[in-house]
């Protein structure tokens, strides 16, 4: 593939290759030696104009586990914050002979633009746009369902995979919280229902965006209810995003008390899952709001693993992404 842009619109085929390739890469990380020569003299670049610690080093740790040279630029305290322009940052990354690039950016669609504008001659990794998507996020989410619910990896997560080559056809899975600024959210909401899964979206109605109806999943308004009558197979709260909403955390709702009791996730709602239902989260977490302490720490909680599984799906886009080639030596690689 060339560029990792967003789950919209990817197929099927592409998606599980991805869910695949990062088993491939997840059964590295068990030896002793983690790292492959594979992307030896590439050059990785990590450009992050939002903060981000958990997400920069989840790429950069795949990127060395792969032999990659990696660059980490960071907005602050850069010529960004002098006043250059994306494209001038681009064009001085390609006249640097970087080969991919991982970006974060507040603005939606900066992916995008940097990938398509023709600043640079290199693989474009989008790693969130504003509230747009974040695909590498939902693919790890993806993975750690497909392992835990569709394959066998044993209690620890360390097992062996029985799940490669499978979907998620015929799993519920709810997206509970603040879907409106979630670029997590809607980057699940398509790969999720690509790869056959149920999804039903719950929030209080000021946090669920205009359009919603045109996604390819329900709405929900009321926690307890989805719980109790749909009995999902994964939980996936959402973090309540205050540092995207203007005026406080109170304009989007009453109070974080009144927010927590009506879909914080507990214990209590814990018990209403199925045995087997897993409980998850992108981080980081606001315990005591979104998702209470007992809840996030339970042993059906899957939220460390995760980060984990985050590292081995980097692995395997950035793997797609630079050596991507089939045994005649054509470049396979596409646009997602």
């Amino acid at each position: 593939m060339k560029h990792l842009l967003t789950t919209q619109g990817m197929s099927k085929d592409d998606a599980i290759l991805l869910l695949d390739t990062s088993a491939q890469m997840a059964a590295t990380q068990s030896r002793e030696n983690k790292k492959l020569p594979t992307l030896r003299g590439r050059t990785v670049v990590n450009l992050f104009y939002e903060d981000s610690t958990r997400t920069r080093i989840s790429f950069e740790t795949a990127a060395k586990r792969l032999s990659a040279d990696v660059i980490n630029f960071s907005a602050k305290g850069s010529s960004v914050s002098k006043g250059e322009s994306l494209k001038d940052t681009a064009l001085t990354l390609h006249a640097m002979g970087a080969d991919a690039v991982v970006v974060r950016h507040s603005a939606s669609g900066a992916a995008h633009q940097l990938a398509h504008a023709g600043w640079l001659d290199a693989g474009v990794l989008n790693a969130g746009d504003g509230m747009h998507q974040h695909p590498t996020q939902a693919l790890l989410d993806a993975f750690t369902i497909r392992r835990h619910l569709v394959g066998n990896v044993g209690e620890d997560g360390r097992g062996t995979d029985t799940s490669v080559g499978a979907d998620l056809a015929g799993l519920r899975i709810a997206i509970v919280g603040d879907v409106l600024h979630s670029r997590v959210a809607r980057s699940n909401v398509y790969l999720l229902h690509t790869l056959g899964a149920e999804v039903t979206l719950v929030a209080p109605p000021t946090l669920v965006p205009v359009g919603v109806e045109t996604w390819p999943c329900r709405v929900s308004y009321h926690l307890d209810e989805t719980l109790e009558q749909w009995q999902p197979d994964a939980v996936m709260m959402l973090r309540v995003q205050r540092e995207r909403m203007s005026g406080g955390s109170g304009s989007f709702f009453p109070s974080p008390m009144e927010y927590s009791r009506k879909f914080g996730f507990d214990a209590r709602r814990l018990a209403v899952l199925p045995d087997h239902s897993i409980v998850m989260h992108p981080g980081p977490m606001n315990r005591g709001l979104e998702i209470s302490a007992a809840a996030a720490d339970h042993p059906r909680s899957v939220i460390v693993e995760q980060v984990a599984n985050g590292v081995a799906v980097r692995m395997a886009a950035l793997y797609l992404l630079l050596a991507g080639t089939d045994e005649s030596g054509t470049d396979e690689r596409n646009t997602l």
